[in-house]
């Protein structure tokens, strides 16, 4: 009789680990480049996104991560999310909240969470991961935010979620 991994309920196949995954649950990795996608209309103005990973409906759980281009003069409003979320700038400045951010400063919201508003002061790249909120346990959001065909006017916008 099999061992049985108290985490995922399943046979151990490879007791450590070694030599192949801990059981048949245990998922290998999923590789992506961001030369691979073109860019895609984020929901603000002057804000395109190629995010490499986001839910969908058979796994809600995958993340939002990629790459969020910001142009000069930029940002969005102050608003609220029930997901958690970092960000890291890779290149650019951004103000937030009266401060004056750039390369390498890496950013975390937790769940819930409101963000102060943002506005590019150079253009600038950000990698964002939002995750499921571990204690709302509400996920990232991606249709309509970061696969927009044509943008909403900032009024026409939610800032609730």
């Amino acid at each position: 009789m099999s061992e049985i991994d108290p985490i995922t309920l399943a046979p151990i196949l490879n007791p450590g680990g070694i030599g192949g995954p801990l059981t048949a649950a245990h998922q290998e990795m999923v590789v992506k480049h961001r030369d691979d996608l073109e860019w895609d209309k984020l929901r603000y103005e002057g804000q395109s996104t190629k995010m490499m990973f986001h839910p969908t409906q058979e796994d809600p759980t995958i993340p939002n991560a990629g790459v969020v281009k910001y142009e000069k003069g930029s940002g969005h409003p102050l608003h609220s999310h029930y997901f958690a979320q970092i960000w890291y700038i890779l290149a650019g400045k951004f103000e937030i909240n009266g401060v004056v951010y750039g390369e390498g400063t890496m950013v975390f919201h937790a769940d819930p969470h409101y963000e102060h508003a943002l506005t590019t002061l150079e253009d600038g790249e950000i990698l964002y991961v939002q995750y499921m909120g571990p204690t709302t346990r509400q996920p990232a959001i991606y249709e309509g935010r970061f696969n927009m065909k044509t943008r909403r006017s900032l009024e026409e916008e939610s800032r609730a979620v």
